[in-house]
């Protein structure tokens, strides 16, 4: 009895570990755009967040934070996105992930608009630094604030 117990727990935890894996590339339609960088995408019939890879927006709280929703919201709502996940998890579950669609990648387009900062701890991508710092140099986005505060700073107040 102590077996067939075990295995029956065995396999629902594999059966639960299977169904919550995702694969390294998937498409699907935009659902909700929580913020700036975290936005739900439909698949295999569930919402999934997305959390976007190397960069960081600033908190709907905070200065630009609700333009850049909007930013993002315009980019992406209600259409098929292709999005690169590798499929990692962060420790809140959310999928970390590049999103792409119609040739652009979202993540970079909040840089370019001076939406974003790169986000330098978790990423050391050369092309994002220089998106980052082009726009601040154009002083577009929230780069026009002389002291604009990261929003890892933000969150930590």
């Amino acid at each position: 009895m102590k077996t067939y117990f075990k295995f029956v727990l065995l396999f629902g935890l594999l059966s639960f570990t299977k169904s919550t894996q995702i694969p390294d590339n998937f498409s699907g339609k935009v659902v909700g755009v929580k913020d700036g960088d975290t936005i739900e995408v439909l698949y295999e019939g569930k919402a999934e967040t997305i959390r976007l890879l190397d960069i960081d927006c600033p908190e709907k709280s905070q200065a630009f934070g609700m333009k850049t929703k909007q930013f993002t919201s315009d980019f992406c709502f209600g259409k098929i996105v292709t999005v690169e996940s590798f499929g990692k998890r962060d420790r809140y579950e959310r999928i970390l992930g590049t999103v792409k669609l119609d040739g652009k990648i979202l993540n970079k387009e909040l840089l370019k608009a001076g939406y974003a900062w790169h986000y330098k701890k978790y990423s050391d991508k050369q092309d994002y630094a220089e998106l980052e710092t082009t726009a601040k140099n154009n002083k577009v986005g929230l780069w026009v604030d002389e002291n604009p505060i990261a929003p890892w700073d933000y969150r930590n107040k």
